[in-house]
């Protein structure tokens, strides 16, 4: 009981829950270590080994600590109470006839798909988007270098696209 109000009331830290998934992934780095060391690699080998099956680490971690956040039970919590105000708000505005009721059912509703968008968008790290730019743009318009939309070649930004495949 006590560990389950503790995991309920505790805050969503990404620092701290990326340091724990760290540690679990390094534990299962040293796993595959000692597996390619049992079959006679020497240990610097052993470990690019190991690093190659096992995959890019920080991709791993952050898709571990994602699904660590959607899964806590506040989120949960959340995601349930948008869930009954979309349907108080919908109930609302089958069963009631007065005017003012229908309006207060129309802000619930939008309430709940709004809340539930904002979780949503939240997921996505929009934020990371921003912290690469190349990828930010594939019509490469946010180059600053670029005084023009046009390259040396005279092409358009959707131009550029289509033929530097």
């Amino acid at each position: 009981m006590e560990a389950g109000k503790g995991r309920l009331f505790k805050p969503l830290n990404r620092a701290e829950i990326g340091s724990k998934v760290e540690e679990e992934l390094r534990f299962h780095l040293e796993l595959l270590t000692q597996e390619h060391l049992q079959l006679g690699l020497t240990v610097e080998e052993a470990r690019a080994g190991a690093l190659r099956r096992f995959g890019d680490v920080e991709q791993i971690k952050d898709q571990c600590v994602e699904i660590s956040q959607r899964r806590h039970p506040l989120v949960l919590a959340l995601k349930s109470f948008l869930v009954l105000v979309f349907l108080a708000g919908i109930l609302l505005r089958i069963l009631v006839a007065e005017f003012h009721v229908k309006h207060c059912a129309d802000i619930l509703i939008t309430l709940a798909i709004l809340g539930r968008l904002l979780l949503y968008v939240r997921g996505l790290h929009p934020s990371s988007f921003l912290s690469k730019p190349e990828a930010l743009s594939p019509l490469r318009l946010n180059d600053s270098s670029q005084t023009s939309v046009y390259d040396q070649r005279d092409r358009t930004p959707v131009e550029r696209v289509i033929f530097d495949r």
